[in-house]
């Protein structure tokens, strides 16, 4: 008898598929890599089993990368299996190839990367003639309950209507692989050309990308603010005051971006107007009109990014990992990878099932309000939530009809936001009365506005979550009431005041606003229809755009400051080069939004793939070529002069493309020779580093070098003295402690503050070299020979150690919970606490417990209480967790400067370190350009003895204000 093989993605969805056949096909045998029925094979791949390579005639292996072998653009793609999954991709293949299979069915993820995976798996099994030969049918699922994939089966979608999906999926892969790995090698060759191995990746998607961040860094560090003025008014009224803001009515705009009508520049003219006005009457005018406000339309993938990020700092990543789970695991959600905020025309009833089931489903906080939508029949068909035309392969992320039970809090709180938003577009729009007041005294007008919420419509869904949303007013009024004015009452000028303000750069990328940008190709536009009518133009897809942000974070382009992104140096330097080498097709976000609306046109089968890809070829071509024939000396760019001398003739370093160099005396010449690589192992200095590095002679240790073999290290480096050239050059210093020891340098510490007592012998402990020492680990000139072993590295598996988690050792035994550790024998992450072996003398680490998920053996129960997690220990080091110590003990007084700013109570080091921290950042004292900065303020100045200090410096210099007790 014949069989229909079903291939899913995920073994999860294999095994919805088979209980939702089950009522319908009969019973399933289950093996170890399928299940087996009457009529019916079910197996599924883990995500990608295949990818697609260059032939072996036309594949370049990373150590022959030169422009020698570039562009690679072979006529065919061959195919190779993931090694991690090659057993999983061999039992797929088993099934596929068995006689008695005579079609498959695809049942992996409904858009172009589902479809991907299963074309490649069907073509691998198939071998050199590239296909199995077999029937194929589509199974598209936007929801997982068992009846919505017993639908899908009934209505299976031909090969032929998948084929332009097909043709998009593949040429998206090819065209990734083309730009990404010709890219990729080009610029690494142009920035390995002085030796060392640079690595530079760029890509057809992530590139673009990051240029809307740089773009948008740079124009924050050109910004000038300006100080501007606006008079502020109180006028008192008989029934009250009501304040109000002075404006030009004949203010016209202009190509000064920052004019507005209630601006003034000069501090006289704001003067004279408070001065004119003050204590005159007022001639009164009013309009008061109604307004509406609709709810907001239901999520796309990308929508529900960007407000998980804003409401909860959830990351795109984070948010699709949910909205997956929601929709795979607890089949709460419909298939959330999705770029429509639209229903089908004929999902009404569907979604009235939906609401009935809300309305009496444990969910108190929102059972009333489904309950509400059906009593007072707000579910009605209109074009702004169920529209054919705005429904593509998928709809809008929707709760399904089956009730969540079992979630996590952060599912909690994101099915919370899509049934919230689902509930509020059936709902009536909020109504408010909005009232407009001018205040003329004499030839001057000072408005008023008031926004009062009559009716909250959807709003009320939120509750006090939309206070925001009724906060219209402005000038303190906060969207209450204005205060009545009788008619011909003349209200005074009660205060009249000018304030000075200064204009602002414009705000850094999140990610909620970054995937904004994303999905209109770097055009901001706030309005939702507009922008939807752009999204075919965007940067990536919705499902693949958490991935792109992901992978920018982890080259090290990009950097996560609380909730804003900020590019690195290494993404200034790309995006110079790009620039320079005038490749435009990888910096325009625009450019590359066109690419992806040829690829949804290739879905609809209205561009050829053929064409598609030849001009990606093209592409691909030019951007080799621009960079082999590039031939001058430095690429043109904005680059840093900075302020430490030239160590070898005192002459101004300036930055170029590749290096810091010395420019002479006038900073105009060719100076003395001496200069420094900007990316040394391929890490490229932040400018502050280079300074720190040029002032200091050292920096470090720092981590993200690279290997010539492509492994990650940490170092410090240093300007050190030739000694056989007498010229200073950069050099790596892996702290080499043991020598300095041998040769018995005598270390002084007089100029420390110690992080804690050791607590092998109670002498102080300091930072030195690349760890952190025993004063008496090391020869000193009270102790030349050392008398402890105490020492633990700065940087221990890549994970840096900051100076507070050492002090927090020093003082409970244990560190915080660490996050970054790289394992040396898996290369992976893992978490740690750093503890203090007392019995072994050493520091070692201690892993979180884990609850298991089978229930203890009788008997086990009390012992599994008592069971802590043993410590491992390093090569090094020894670890077995001692009691946790009592808290550190308020032992030291602040000296008046430092009590000016921490107060006069008596602390501990780690106490006064934290208040520090809660004062500079209560004051916003941080460098906004480089927050690792801090800049000083009328009280902290005494303390830090200087205007600005670097976070790290901030332990030393309130050593010598804190006084111990007698």
């Amino acid at each position: 008898m014949s069989k229909t093989l079903v291939i899913a993605e995920k073994p999860s969805v294999a095994q919805d598929i088979v209980r939702a056949l089950t009522p319908i096909a009969g019973k399933f045998d289950k093996y170890d890599d399928y299940f087996e029925s009457e009529h019916y094979v079910v197996t599924s791949a883990v995500g990608h089993l295949v990818e697609i390579q260059a032939p072996e005639e036309f594949d370049v292996k990373r150590g022959k990368w030169s422009f020698a072998h570039l562009p690679v653009i072979p006529p065919r793609f061959d195919l190779k299996p993931v090694d991690k999954t090659k057993s999983r991709l061999a039992a797929v293949v088993k099934q596929a190839k068995r006689k008695d299979v005579t079609q498959l069915i695809n049942a992996c993820d409904a858009g172009r990367e589902g479809e991907l995976i299963f074309r490649l798996i069907e073509q691998y099994a198939g071998g050199a003639k590239g296909g199995l030969g077999k029937p194929i049918q589509r199974l598209w699922l936007q929801s997982m309950t068992p009846q919505a994939i017993r639908d899908g089966f009934n209505n299976l979608r031909s090969d032929a209507q998948m084929q332009g999906l097909a043709d998009a999926a593949r040429s998206r892969s090819e065209a990734d692989w083309l730009v990404g790995i010709n890219g990729t090698r080009a610029m690494t060759a142009f920035n390995s050309r002085d030796g060392g191995f640079f690595l530079t990746t760029v890509g057809r998607v992530q590139t673009p990308t990051l240029s809307l961040i740089v773009t948008r860094e740079e124009k924050i560090r050109a910004f000038q603010s300006r100080e501007y003025f606006e008079v502020h008014a109180n006028f008192a009224a008989q029934a009250g005051q009501y304040a109000g803001k002075w404006f030009d009515p004949k203010f016209k705009k202009s190509d000064d971006p920052e004019a507005k009508a209630d601006r003034l520049w000069k501090a006289e003219d704001a003067q004279a107007i408070a001065s004119a006005v003050q204590g005159q009457p007022a001639t009164v005018t009013e309009e008061s009109k109604p307004s509406t406000q609709a709810s907001p339309l239901l999520f796309d993938l990308t929508s529900l990014q960007r407000e998980a990020n804003g409401k909860f700092g959830f990351s795109a990543k984070t948010t699709l990992a949910l909205a997956q789970a929601l929709y795979e695991k607890h089949k709460a959600l419909t298939y959330p990878r999705t770029d429509s905020r639209h229903l089908p025309e004929d999902y009404l009833p569907t979604t009235r099932q939906t609401l009935e089931m809300l309305a009496t489903s444990q969910h108190s906080h929102l059972a009333p309000f489904a309950r509400q939508a059906l009593e007072h029949n707000y579910l009605r068909p209109t074009k702004r939530v169920f529209d054919n035309s705005q429904v593509s392969d998928h709809f809008a992320i929707i709760p399904t009809t089956q009730a969540p039970s079992g979630l996590s809090e952060a599912e909690q709180k994101l099915y919370d936001l899509v049934v919230r938003r689902f509930m509020a577009v059936f709902f009536p729009a909020a109504q408010y009365q909005i009232t407009t007041r001018i205040s003329q005294v004499a030839q001057h007008h000072f408005k008023t506005e008031g926004k009062v919420l009559i009716h909250p419509g959807w709003l009320a869904i939120y509750g006090k979550e939309a206070a925001s949303e009724t906060d219209g007013g402005k000038d303190g009024d906060k969207g209450q009431p204005l205060v009545a004015v009788q008619p011909g009452e003349h209200p005074r000028v009660a205060l009249a005041q000018a304030k000075p303000l200064h204009t602002k750069p414009p705000a850094r990328y999140s990610e909620a606003t970054l995937l904004g940008a994303m999905e209109s190709a770097g055009k901001q536009v706030e309005d939702e229809e507009l922008r939807s009518a752009m999204q075919e133009k965007g940067l990536g897809t919705p499902a693949t755009r958490a991935a792109i942000i992901e992978g920018l974070l982890s080259e090290k382009y990009l950097l996560r400051e609380g909730r804003e992104l900020l590019p690195t140096a290494k993404a200034f330097q790309l995006m110079t080069l790009l620039r320079g080498l005038d490749v435009q097709e990888l910096c325009k976000p625009e450019l590359t939004g066109e690419w992806e609306y040829k690829l949804a046109q290739m879905e609809r089968g209205e561009l050829p793939r053929a064409q598609f890809m030849q001009k990606i070829a093209q592409m691909t071509e030019r951007l080799v070529q621009k960079a082999k024939e590039y031939d001058r000396d430095t690429i043109p760019g904005n680059y840093a002069t900075l302020t430490s001398p030239c160590p070898q003739c005192d002459g101004i370093v300036k930055e170029n493309y590749r290096r810091y160099a010395c420019t002479g005396a006038d900073g105009a010449g060719e100076g003395c020779g001496f200069s420094f690589t900007k990316s040394p192992a391929g890490r490229t200095f932040e400018t502050h580093e280079a300074e720190t590095l040029l002032r200091e002679r050292r920096i470090g240790p720092l981590e993200g070098f690279r290997s010539k073999a492509g492994w990650p290290f940490t170092s410090e480096l240093a300007i050190v003295s030739d000694k056989d050239t007498g010229q200073f050059k950069l050099e790596f210093d892996f702290g080499d402690d043991k020598a300095s020891e041998e040769n018995a340098e005598i270390v002084d510490f007089s100029g420390q503050t110690s992080l804690g007592a050791c607590p092998a012998c109670g002498a102080p402990v300091f930072a030195h070299g690349s760890n952190y020492v025993c004063s008496k680990a090391v020869p000193t000139a009270t102790q030349p020979a050392p008398s402890c072993n105490f020492k633990s590295g700065q940087i221990i598996l890549q994970q840096p150690i900051a100076p507070e988690q050492m002090q927090k050792l020093l003082a409970t035994g244990k560190t915080d919970l660490l996050d970054k550790f790289i394992s040396n024998r898996t290369r992976r992450a893992f978490k740690a606490h750093l503890v203090w072996d007392q019995a072994g003398g050493k520091v070692g680490f201690e892993f979180e417990q884990r609850e298991s998920k089978y229930p203890p053996k009788k008997g086990a129960a009390t012992a599994a209480k008592t069971t802590t997690t043993k410590a491992k220990t390093t090569k090094t080091s020894a670890s077995k967790a001692p009691a946790a110590r009592k808290p550190a003990a308020a032992n030291y007084h602040p000296d008046a400067a430092l009590a000016a700013v921490i107060g006069s109570e008596a602390v501990a080091r780690t106490e006064a370190l934290k208040k520090l921290w809660d004062y500079i950042k209560a004051h916003n004292l941080q460098d906004p350009q480089d927050k690792r900065t801090i800049v000083a303020d009328d009280k902290l100045r005494p303390v830090l003895g200087k205007d600005r200090a670097g976070m790290f410096e901030l332990t030393g210099l309130i050593g010598p204000h804190l006084v111990a007790n007698a």
